[in-house]
C-alpha cells in the first residue's frame, strides 16, 4: 500500500521523518534494514529502517482529523483510545472528542448518553459485534465514521474463511486488548475460537491437541479466553491460527508450527491437509518490518537503546523485549522522561510500572543510543527525545550538519 495520508504537522518531526524520506527515497523496495546513523560527536544516535506510524495508525489519524474539520459543533466521540499513543489521543480531546470506554473496557459515557446525531469514531483496533449492535440501535452507523487498520479487518476475513471451511480458529493475541477483543467478537460467528497469549500457552494447547492433557487441563487454561461450548476433543482437530496483528511476528509463527507438530503427531503428517490451515498471509507487514528492523539494530550494536511509545502500546513493548535481550533499554513516553544525564524515568515491562533509574548514561565516548519506537509513535515526539539526550554532551554538533547526509528535496 502505497497511498500518501494526510497527517497532521504536529506529528512530523524536521529530523526523523526527513531521515526517513530520504531513505524512502534511496531504499523504495525496503531491502536495506541497516540502520541510519546521526553522528553529533560525543554520541551517535542508530535509527530502525523501519518505525513510527504505519498504514493503519496514519489511516486512523487522516480520518479522525478529517472528521474533526468537516464537522465544527458537533459532539464527537471515539469508541475507546484511537490508537495507544497518549499525545495523540490527549490531542483528540483536547478539541472535544470524548471517549466512551477506556482500553481496559471501563465505560466512560453511557450508552443512554449518546445520540442519533452523535459521529462515534471506530478506532484502529477495530470493534465487537456488540458495540456495533449498540451505536446501531441508538441511531448510529459504526461504518461512517470507521479508522479499523485493514489488516486488522483482513484477520477477520480470514477467521471467516477459517470457520466457513470448518476450522476452530486459534488467535495469538493478549485476551483483554481491544483488538483481540473485536478479533474474537468476529470470529465466534462463525468458528470455534480460542486465544492463546504465548508460546507456553500453546504448548499447553498441543499437549491437549496429542491427547496428553484433557479437557480440565484446558478449561484451567482457556475456560475464559474460548468461545461459548468449546469443545476441546471435538474443536481441535481442524485449527488455523491468525493473529493480533501488534504480537511478535516470530512468536506466531513458533506457535503456529507447534500446534501444526501437535496435529501431525496426533493425526500424521499425510494427514495434515485435512487439519492444519495455512493463515501466514494474515501477518502486518508494518509489525513484521519493524521487527526485523529491530532485530538488526540488535545486531549491528549499540551501548543502549530507547524506545519511545505509549506504555500501554502492544506493539512496542515487544520492540522494547527484544531490544532488552541484547542491551540496557528504557522504554519513555517523550522527552519528559529524559530527567537528567543521570536520571531517567522509564516503564519497566517486567515490574508493569514506571520506574526511575538513576546512572543510566554511561561515560563512554561516542556513546552510541539505538532510538526507536512504536507503529502508534509520531516522529515529533522522536524528534524531541533525540534533542533532549543531545543536549546532555557537551560539544555536540548542530543538526544542519548532522543532516546533510539526508538532504531531500522538499514537497
Amino acid at each position: 500500500m502505497t497511498r500518501k495520508f494526510d497527517t497532521p504537522e504536529r506529528y512530523q518531526g524536521p529530523i526523523i521523518s526527513r531521515v526517513k524520506r530520504a531513505r524512502s527515497l534511496e531504499d523504495a523496495r525496503k531491502r536495506d534494514l541497516s540502520p541510519a546513523t546521526l553522528d553529533f560527536g560525543p554520541v551517535r544516535f542508530l535509527l530502525a529502517r523501519h518505525f513510527g506510524f504505519c498504514y493503519g495508525v496514519e489511516n486512523a489519524v487522516e480520518i479522525a482529523y478529517r472528521t474533526l474539520a468537516e464537522n465544527p459543533g458537533r459532539r464527537i466521540f471515539l469508541l475507546s483510545e484511537m490508537i495507544h499513543n497518549p499525545k495523540v489521543n490527549g490531542d483528540l480531546m483536547e478539541q472535544g472528542v470524548r471517549f466512551v470506554f477506556t482500553p481496559a473496557g471501563e465505560q466512560l459515557v453511557p450508552w443512554e448518553e449518546l445520540r442519533a446525531d452523535d459521529i462515534v469514531i471506530v478506532p484502529a483496533f477495530g470493534t465487537t459485534l456488540e458495540m456495533e449492535a449498540e451505536l446501531s440501535a441508538r441511531g448510529i452507523d459504526p461504518y461512517r465514521y470507521n479508522t479499523t487498520c485493514p489488516f486488522v479487518e483482513k484477520v477477520w476475513k480470514r477467521s471467516g474463511q477459517l470457520g466457513e471451511e470448518g476450522y476452530t480458529v486459534v488467535v495469538h493475541g493478549k485476551a483483554a486488548h481491544e483488538e483481540t477483543r473485536a478479533t474474537f467478537s468476529h470470529s465466534v460467528r462463525g468458528a470455534p475460537t480460542v486465544v492463546v497469549r504465548d508460546l507456553e500457552e500453546a504448548a499447553i494447547l498441543a499437549a491437549v491437541i496429542r491427547g496428553e492433557q484433557g479437557r480440565a487441563d484446558f478449561m484451567r487454561a482457556f475456560g475464559d479466553k474460548c468461545s461459548a461450548g468449546f469443545d476441546p476433543e471435538r474443536d481441535l482437530q481442524r485449527i488455523g491460527v491468525v493473529n493480533q496483528t501488534t504480537m511478535l511476528a516470530t512468536e506466531t509463527h513458533a506457535i503456529a508450527q507447534l500446534l501444526r507438530a501437535a496435529l501431525a503427531a496426533r493425526y500424521g503428517e499425510a494427514a495434515l491437509g485435512d487439519h492444519y490451515a495455512d493463515t501466514a498471509d494474515t501477518l502486518c507487514y508494518a509489525t513484521y518490518e519493524n521487527q526485523n528492523a529491530t532485530n538488526a539494530l540488535i545486531a549491528r550494536g549499540a551501548d543502549l537503546a530507547i524506545v519511545v511509545g505509549g506504555y500501554n502500546s502492544s506493539n512496542t513493548s515487544h520492540i522494547v523485549a527484544l531490544c532488552e535481550e541484547a542491551m540496557p533499554t528504557y522504554f519513555v513516553d517523550g522527552a519528559a522522561a529524559i530527567v537528567s544525564a543521570d536520571a531517567i524515568r522509564h516503564f519497566s515491562l517486567s515490574r508493569r510500572e514506571v520506574a526511575t533509574t538513576e546512572g543510566w548514561l554511561p561515560p563512554k565516548r561516542p556513546l552510541e543510543v539505538v532510538l526507536t519506537c512504536g507503529a502508534s509513535c509520531p516522529d515529533a515526539i522522536l524528534d524531541e527525545v533525540l534533542l533532549r539526550v543531545r543536549g546532555l554532551f557537551d560539544g555536540a554538533r548542530p543538526v544542519p550538519d548532522v543532516l546533510a547526509p539526508y538532504a531531500v528535496e522538499q514537497g
